[in-house]
């Protein structure tokens, strides 16, 4: 062979040998709903300014959407929710502490499934009693215990299902004593918000990031006997990807303590109701945070 060919090839040889690797981006995942986007957004942007290559896939649907696309490789993580991930995914008991349940879904999360749970937000999208501010003055409310005597005299709403849930009207009953003078079925929750707020109904329930119940002054009732389970927000990622990219759990632990109810309710509000896109709220959000 031509001694200047050979000499091409072993050049050429070396230049591929001493040039890095290419890392592969991570691919961040979410579900199909406003608050999914802003926090995938969220954690996209913080790794990207920590120098991690990032494709998002956002927007993917409902809970074992994303949940598959995680298990299958589709995607290296997602946002998920404590509560949603035991009863979806572990089938597991959903009474107990918020310790508990965290620990038991990433228990089997990681012996099963090759996931990891990093460390939870503060953000508890559990569900949300809500009353108007006057109805919690006229009777005295601050607990769900306090709305046992006073119930006989409301009004609820919510949806057809919420009648027939362990976690619904019957747990309200069973747990709390809480029995509507009558319940009203809607749809959608944006017309229980608006029925609320007309005064046609006395009590309803959103979750507790709902960007409404700031900005109408509503008063959530603290679930004291803890009949609902905890739904804290908390990054889901392939055990493979940390160990390609550490970095992931570096920045994304440091993410987690800033995120809670009254912010990310804040955060909702800029797209839902302002029409912000949720990358610029993102943006918003790690700038104001010093990130």
């Amino acid at each position: 062979m031509n001694l200047k060919i050979i000499a091409g090839l072993i050049a050429s040889t070396l230049v591929g040998l001493a040039a890095p690797a290419h890392a592969e981006a991570v691919k961040i995942g979410s579900k199909n709903f406003t608050e999914q986007f802003v926090v995938a957004e969220i954690y996209a942007q913080a790794l990207e300014k920590a120098g991690v290559e990032v494709e998002r896939r956002l927007n993917l649907g409902a809970t074992l959407v994303a949940h598959t696309a995680l298990t299958n490789g589709e995607i290296d993580l997602y946002p998920e929710y404590t509560g949603t991930a035991l009863a979806a995914v572990v089938k597991g008991d959903l009474s107990g502490s918020a310790e508990k349940i965290y620990g038991e879904v990433k228990d089997y999360y990681e012996k099963n499934l090759k996931l990891t749970l990093l460390d939870p937000t503060k953000i508890n999208n559990g569900y949300a009693i809500i009353v108007l501010p006057e109805t919690a003055e006229k009777y005295k409310l601050k607990t769900l215990s306090d709305l046992g005597p006073a119930s006989k005299d409301l009004t609820f709403g919510a949806e057809a299902g919420f009648g027939d849930r362990k976690d619904g009207l019957p747990g309200l009953k069973q747990v709390y004593g809480i029995q509507f003078k009558e319940f009203k079925i809607f749809a959608k929750l944006g017309i229980r918000y608006s029925a609320l707020t007309s005064k046609d109904l006395d009590v309803s329930y959103g979750f507790a990031t709902d960007w409404q119940i700031a900005d109408n002054k509503l008063v959530v009732l603290a679930d004291d006997k803890n009949l609902f389970p905890p739904y804290y927000l908390v990054p889901v990622v392939r055990q493979d990807a940390l160990a390609k990219n550490p970095k992931i759990a570096e920045v994304l632990n440091k993410i987690s303590p800033l995120l809670n109810n009254e912010n990310m309710r804040g955060l909702n509000a800029k797209v839902d109701r302002d029409k912000e896109e949720p990358a610029d709220v993102a943006a918003e959000f790690l700038k104001s945070q010093g990130l």
